[in-house]
């Protein structure tokens, strides 16, 4: 493992060589490679792991037994995915991950990160507070597609999440993590009526799109 560009990732951010190798051996660290829709970890299996995206990204969906699907999130290089593990090991998982594109991943145990031995290890406290900051933005990105998803037209939606994004990335020019059937589901909307508003909003002169890129326009 490249501890070099493991310090470039926000978990290990801070850390030494010698704590992230320690880490690393006490969480049973395993890299896998998944494919392009490949499921990395599946609903009702045991919450016993945490994933590090190393390169690709990762969807994490909720799939119910009727075959409804509603994406909620995505983690892209350097984050984070399956993090409630650490603290609520043992109880099954609500969601599935899916490979969004081909990527490695770096799997860690959680029951190390439970114990309570004292002296606590440098490296226990640090990543825990890693975690802790990635729980608190999940909550946010969650919080804030509950807003994405409120207004009840098409375009509500659209607008209300490209604004929001665009808010984040302080630009008006930006790409979206999510082709066009995944903002659909992200949006809870038809595919088709999504892409029949898109094409109306550009008609409109209110935005130009193209695949996942965004340029915003301002009503004069």
């Amino acid at each position: 493992m490249d501890i070099r560009f493991l310090q470039r990732l926000p978990l290990f951010r801070d850390f030494s060589e010698m704590e992230i190798r320690a880490a690393l051996h006490a969480l049973g660290a395993v890299e896998k490679e998944f494919s392009l829709g490949d499921t990395v970890l599946s609903a009702g299996s045991l919450n016993e792991r945490f994933g590090l995206v190393l390169d690709g990204s990762v969807l994490i969906e909720s799939n119910d037994l009727w075959g409804n699907r509603t994406l909620l999130s995505h983690a892209g290089r350097g984050q984070i995915f399956g993090e409630s593990g650490a603290t609520r090991s043992r109880e099954p998982l609500l969601w599935d991950v899916i490979a969004g594109e081909d990527c490695r991943i770096l799997f860690f145990r959680t029951e190390r990160l439970l114990s309570s031995r004292m002296p606590v290890p440098s490296w226990q406290i640090k990543i825990l507070t890693s975690l802790l900051s990635s729980a608190v933005r999940k909550n946010y990105l969650l919080t804030s597609r509950s807003f994405h998803t409120s207004p009840k037209s098409c375009r509500g939606r659209i607008l209300a999440y490209l604004n929001s994004f665009a808010l984040q990335k302080g630009t008006l020019e930006f790409d979206i993590p999510y082709d066009r059937q995944q903002l659909a589901d992200y949006l809870n909307l038809d595919r088709s009526a999504l892409s029949r508003e898109l094409s109306r909003l550009q008609q409109e002169g209110l935005l130009t799109c193209r695949k996942s890129h965004f340029v915003l326009h301002k009503r004069e």
